[in-house]
């Protein structure tokens, strides 16, 4: 085991230093993609980095990775890290305690004057949380070719912002090709309650749920308020069954395998927002996910019938569209190795776990080796002002982060 100087404490303090930017009230932050307090978080660790001697690329999707030399320059870099963005009211801890702590073990390694065998690579993903800009992880999804730039610049948010165009506004719309990756591994809280439950400090991410996004449009006709109930064509009267089918098929699908699936009614708008008028138009986003790909085939099918069903008895028309997907995706088992056996050296209490929640580690695991680490948060509440982990919980993420990182980049040496 190595002797670096990790602090899980300035790690604590750099963590709510970074969430000064964007504060809100309740204690938390918005620092949404490609804002300028996106750019000041990213300002922020540029001034951190750029004192551990570390070169810095950014892509043509605003990506930011911090390389560190090794002994042996034809080695790949391990790369490690996560994302600054939040959510409008997220928390300080989901994506950043990733990016810090890989800031912390550069940090310890430069303090050391130590070395490891291949060099290191601290990333910082665009627009991982998709809340401005969607489908989420665009910055890992574009440089690991899971989408094109055109794809990506033309993407609007919900004024018609594009994202190419507040990428060069804020002035991180680089040139560079990130550092190509032997190896990455990313630590995250869990944003689920099953560590804290089971007293484990520390998650060995085994795999990925699958998930499938849709769009959904219930049409119907505008009407008076006064008129008689007789005849109407509601669309929101018709959405709202469709709505409550959501999480029934997610139920069902335990029922079906033993597995719970989950699927969440995330966004809705309404056409036309009158008090007096019933709305003709109403869109929703439908997000299904679930451990097997084949049950999450059946959730999309579920979704269609009780769609077809409800236009026919409502007498409107229901379209389901197809949005984004993601497979089932496994870690790398000698990555995962790592993360499970500096878990166990270390002396922590830990478990195997899935992720149902997308990650950039699993666009990773795409095209490198990939592997996650969770670490426990205060009643699994995430995307919240309320989001909370505990000083030891982030050190613990810190020690098995920086272990397997050191393991899979090879000895350090002074």
């Amino acid at each position: 085991m190595h002797n670096l100087p990790l602090s899980g404490a300035r790690l604590w303090d750099d963590l709510h230093d970074l969430a000064k930017i964007g504060a809100l009230s309740k204690g938390g932050c918005n620092r949404q993609a490609l804002t300028d307090l996106d750019g000041e978080g990213r300002d922020w660790l540029v001034k951190r980095a750029s004192a551990l001697g570390c070169t810095l690329s950014v892509d043509g999707f605003g990506n930011m990775g911090f390389l560190r030399p090794g002994r042996d320059p034809s080695r790949k870099p391990i790369a490690f890290g996560s994302h600054l963005d939040t959510q409008p009211t997220g928390g300080k801890f989901d994506g950043p305690l990733g990016v810090l702590a890989g800031l912390e073990i550069l940090r310890a390694l430069h303090e050391a004057g130590a070395e490891t065998e291949a060099p290191l690579l601290l990333v910082n993903w665009t627009n991982e949380e998709g809340s401005r800009f969607s489908p989420p992880m665009m910055g890992s999804g574009g440089a690991l070719g899971i989408f094109t730039r055109e794809e990506i610049y033309a993407n609007a948010d919900t004024e018609g912002l594009r994202f190419g165009d507040e990428l060069s506004r804020i002035g991180w719309q680089g040139t560079d090709a990130l550092p190509e990756m032997a190896g990455y591994i990313e630590l995250h809280i869990e944003q689920g309650p099953l560590l804290e439950r089971a007293g484990k400090s520390v998650g060995v991410v085994t795999h990925a749920l699958a998930q499938a996004w849709y769009d959904v449009v219930v049409e119907g006709t505008e009407s008076h308020g006064g008129s008689l109930m007789e005849g109407r064509r509601d669309a929101l009267v018709a959405a709202g069954p469709l709505m409550a089918a959501v999480e029934k098929i997610a139920l069902a699908a335990r029922a079906r395998t033993g597995e719970l699936g989950r699927a969440t009614v995330g966004r809705v708008t309404i056409y036309p927002d009158s008090r007096n008028i019933t709305p003709s138009r109403v869109w929703f986003s439908v997000d299904t996910r679930h451990g097997d790909a084949g049950q999450l085939a059946w959730m999309g099918k579920e979704l269609r019938a009780r769609a077809a069903a409800i236009a026919a008895e409502r007498g409107v028309t229901i379209t389901v569209t197809d949005f984004w997907a993601c497979p089932p995706t496994p870690f790398d088992a000698a990555l995962v190795g790592h993360v499970r056996d500096a878990a166990k050296a270390r002396g922590l209490e830990w478990q195997d776990i899935p992720t149902g929640i997308g990650h950039d580690a699993v666009y990773a695991a795409r095209r490198v080796p990939a592997a996650m680490i969770f670490v426990p948060c205060h009643g699994g509440i995430s995307h919240n002002e309320a989001e909370s982990i505990t000083p030891e919980w982030a050190e613990a993420g810190l020690l098995v982060l920086a272990d397997a990182v050191l393991a899979a980049a090879g000895p350090v040496a002074k």
